[in-house]
């Protein structure tokens, strides 16, 4: 199991290292209606972290068993296909980043947190983190690694759970911290939120270029 887990660790960084996301978590916690919607998101974030990878986890294990031979050639050709799709969204990232003193385009349904509800914020949640299409990718890499790495279900469970706390941990922290200490967290949280929307598009690009590269390597190493 360590060696699913260390092959999974990079991918569920990737995922928790979303600037979209983080700033959604961040304007929640500076609403008017901070613990219900903060709570609901993080829930949300966790479900459709649990499902996504899940899924393709289950997906994974009727993959066909390499047997005696190391060597999985399935289970390579969807990794290079994954690492070249998260390359994709590198490049389109990078292109679309703001030009020097241009104010990035954030999505429009930032402006609706304010009035958002507990079952809203926790449907957002699930959309970001299950369905948004680089977290769908990173979700169905770690699967796959998962899925087929043959392990018992207790095992799986497990790697499933590390995956999905690493994953959640951006989201986790915050809102955990903000129930602690919400007074002391406002200038810090609108702080990195101004940060992260300058850098979204720069840091997506380097994040996604890098795991593209990752998961192409462990699609290589599998032939």
């Amino acid at each position: 199991m360590n060696g699913v887990v260390g092959d999974i660790l990079p991918v569920a960084l990737g995922v928790a290292i979303s600037p979209v996301p983080i700033i959604a978590a961040i304007l929640m916690l500076l609403s008017p209606k901070a613990r219900v919607t903060s709570v609901g998101f993080l829930l949300g974030w966790v479900l459709g972290i649990v499902l996504a990878s899940t899924i393709f986890t289950l997906l994974a294990s009727v993959l066909p068993d390499s047997g005696e031979d190391e060597s999985a050639p399935v289970k390579g050709v969807i990794q290079l296909a994954l690492g070249a799709l998260l390359l994709l969204l590198a490049v389109r990232n990078w292109r679309n980043r703001p030009k020097p003193g241009e104010e990035p385009e954030m999505p429009k349904w930032m402006g609706a947190i304010d009035s958002m509800s507990f079952f809203g914020a926790a449907g957002l949640g699930i959309l970001l983190s299950g369905v948004n299409p680089k977290n769908l990718l990173l979700s169905a890499s770690a699967g796959v690694t998962i899925g087929s790495a043959a392990l018992g279900t207790g095992a799986t469970i497990g790697a499933i759970a590390i995956f999905t706390v690493i994953a959640a941990s951006t989201v986790l922290v915050p809102v955990l911290a903000y129930l602690l200490a919400a007074d002391r967290l406002r200038g810090p949280l609108d702080a990195l939120r101004e940060w992260l929307a300058k850098q979204n598009a720069l840091i997506m690009a380097v994040l996604l270029l890098v795991l593209g590269v990752v998961v192409i390597g462990k699609g290589i190493g599998s032939f």
